[in-house]
């Protein structure tokens, strides 16, 4: 199997007050909500939709059970984009010990990129792992929210988070093995 050099770079916000939000898109057709009910279903639906094309790949194995055992640990949180009432993509908070959350997983359907929704999502779900707290009996306050992300994720995907006032702390390159896109499901990349 042939392998590719894939660059994966650790960025943080250590205060609520790092965050730089974007500017809500013109009108009100985008509207984010929480994904409050843990659905397996839903949740491996925007894994597979947002991730198909930048080979996300590590969760489509999970079985339901995995799924549901992620989705109803404390803190865990999805918020949903909305275009219309259509899902656009999502972001995901993952509660770590002493007051950290990461970003997960964070990104659009392709057909809503470049619609001036990711910046604002990216804002609006930062600030949700600021104030995760507020929701989650017991929950430490957020001291720190990180994200990662690499070379083979979108385009815009680190200048995003640098814009959003996520700051670079580490880097590291390693050779993975090359694995083709899945796509949103099996063969939805080839030609009818």
């Amino acid at each position: 199997m042939s392998s590719i050099a894939v660059t994966t770079w650790y960025l943080e916000q250590t205060s609520p007050a790092d965050l730089l939000p974007a500017a809500a898109p013109a009108g009100d057709a985008v509207r984010i909500v929480r994904a409050e009910v843990p659905s397996p279903e839903f949740s491996r639906f925007l894994y597979a939709s947002v991730g198909g094309d930048i080979t996300w790949t590590d969760r489509l194995s999970w079985s339901y059970a995995r799924w549901q055992e992620h989705l109803g640990r404390p803190g865990v949180e999805n918020w949903v984009a909305y275009d219309r009432g259509t899902p656009a993509g999502y972001i995901e908070l993952d509660p770590q010990d002493d007051g950290v959350v990461e970003i997960a997983y964070f990104g659009l359907i392709p057909a809503f990129r470049g619609r001036r929704i990711g910046g604002h999502l990216l804002s609006y779900g930062a600030a949700r792992a600021w104030d995760l707290a507020e929701r989650w009996d017991g929950r430490p306050p957020t001291k720190r929210v990180w994200v990662h992300t690499c070379s083979l994720d979108g385009e815009h995907a680190m200048a995003n988070y640098q814009r959003r006032g996520f700051q670079l702390y580490d880097t590291k390159a390693e050779e993975e093995p090359a694995v083709p896109a899945p796509g949103p499901w099996p063969g939805a990349h080839t030609e009818a």
